[in-house]
């Protein structure tokens, strides 16, 4: 299977809020993101930007403890997961991310503990550290969804 990447240097966290704004403002509903990197790497700082964009200055806390955060769109759900704490896959069922991942917008921290269950369709958007700042580079599977997110704009490719 073909993947299709672009890659942005963020050198502060500005940049970073900067990129997922212009992410969240290309996804529609069914978009899954799965956000990687260590910690401390922007995760939580890229999902808050994510989430704000589309809901409004709200206050935006990481589910660390609570697993999963609801927040309403105007045209969809926006399902902001955390699966640090999970001990075995299989307990993303209890979660309800099935649903959230068909009805609305899910983005899911430390994705890599879910193991195999990531729909094949998932972003990828991998947080990585580069110079002073970080490198985040945004996978695809599908060339349609490659193709709407070109449209980011205000980025140099790294």
């Amino acid at each position: 299977m073909s993947e299709y990447s672009f890659t942005f240097v963020c050198n502060n966290e500005e940049k970073t809020e900067k990129l997922a704004a212009s992410v969240a403002g290309l996804c529609k509903c069914g978009d899954v993101f799965a956000l990687y990197g260590t910690l401390g790497m922007g995760k939580s700082t890229f999902a808050r930007a994510f989430v704000q964009f589309l809901c409004g200055k709200i206050e935006v806390p990481s589910p660390t403890f609570t697993l999963v955060q609801m927040y309403d769109a105007p045209n969809f759900c926006v399902y902001h997961y955390d699966m640090y704490r999970i001990k075995s896959a299989e307990e993303i069922f209890e979660l309800g991310i099935e649903e959230a991942m068909y009805d609305g917008v899910c983005l899911i921290e430390w994705p890599e503990r879910m193991q195999g269950y990531l729909p094949r369709k998932t972003i990828k958007i991998e947080i990585t550290p580069y110079q002073e700042g970080r490198k985040t580079k945004i996978s695809f599977q599908d060339y349609e969804a490659f193709r709407r997110f070109s449209k980011i704009e205000g980025f140099d490719n790294g």
